[in-house]
């Protein structure tokens, strides 16, 4: 009996003490809670231009940028995940990844799954067609067949405003704009600066339509669980907007007209 107490006690302690282990990947550093330790891991979906795109091998764009100086500012290193735009919210509320940046609107339903920082930029939601399309204004894509990436904002505008019997659901916003090139969908709603790259990689085949179509706010998002990396990312862009640098690495990407 004494030697089954004895083994019972041991593999307690066995237990105890790899627990303790366990704990190390899931480290502080300075209050905050990472995925790795002396890691800050960004969620983002890499086929956003000029916010987030490959060059070579490598992500850059505004919010690579900026999220590398707010890791700077936290004495973290910066880990960039490239994943489905619709993936971001559930893998940082689930905790596996720190934060989500990829020119993200702050919206009601999305603000019940996490929390969100500042704003640092500004978004603009645009219709894009073909040069010969004959929509011509916002009144006439009623009843069109409307191309949108999965899950973004021009997705969720656009089911409310048109139906979602309307809205053609694409993995991101190049091939929504392959589908209009070939005529699946009548038009294509994105973000302005996304719409510029596309239009200007398609020569004369594709035009924007002058009026905005929705004006929006970009933010990061985090975890609810996590509001002390919300806190201290808050704190790093109000410095980094402060002195100029989130201004700056915009007007890099984003030329004055």
């Amino acid at each position: 009996m004494k030697k089954v107490l004895a083994l019972v006690l041991s593999c307690l302690m066995l237990v105890v003490a790899l627990a303790g282990c366990g704990s190390s990947s899931n480290d502080k550093k300075d209050g905050l809670e990472t995925v790795t330790e002396g890691k800050l891991t960004m969620a983002t979906n890499a086929t956003f231009p000029p916010y987030e795109y490959y060059e070579g091998k490598k992500i850059i764009g505004i919010d690579a940028e900026v999220a590398a100086e707010i890791a700077k500012k936290l004495n973290l290193e910066l880990e960039i995940a490239d994943i489905e735009f619709d993936s971001i919210v559930p893998g940082v509320q689930s905790g596996k990844y720190d934060m989500g940046m990829a020119g993200m609107t702050v919206t009601p339903e999305r603000k019940n799954s996490v929390n969100f920082s500042d704003s640092y930029a500004t978004g603009i939601q645009k219709v894009i067609v073909t040069k010969d399309s004959k929509i011509k204004s916002l009144d006439d894509i009623k009843g069109k067949n409307i191309g949108v990436q999965t899950s973004t904002t021009g997705d969720l505008y656009a089911t409310d405003d048109y139906g979602a019997d309307h809205v053609k659901k694409f993995d991101s916003g190049n091939a929504a704009v392959n589908a209009l090139k070939v005529g699946k969908v009548d038009c294509v709603i994105i973000d302005n600066e996304p719409a510029k790259a596309y239009v200007k990689a398609n020569g004369s085949a594709l035009k924007i339509l002058d009026t905005d179509y929705a004006v929006e706010d970009y933010a990061i998002c985090f975890s609810k669980d996590n509001s002390e990396l919300q806190k201290k990312v808050n704190e790093a862009l109000k410095e980094l907007k402060k002195d100029g640098t989130v201004q700056k690495i915009v007007d890099k990407y984003i030329k004055a007209d």
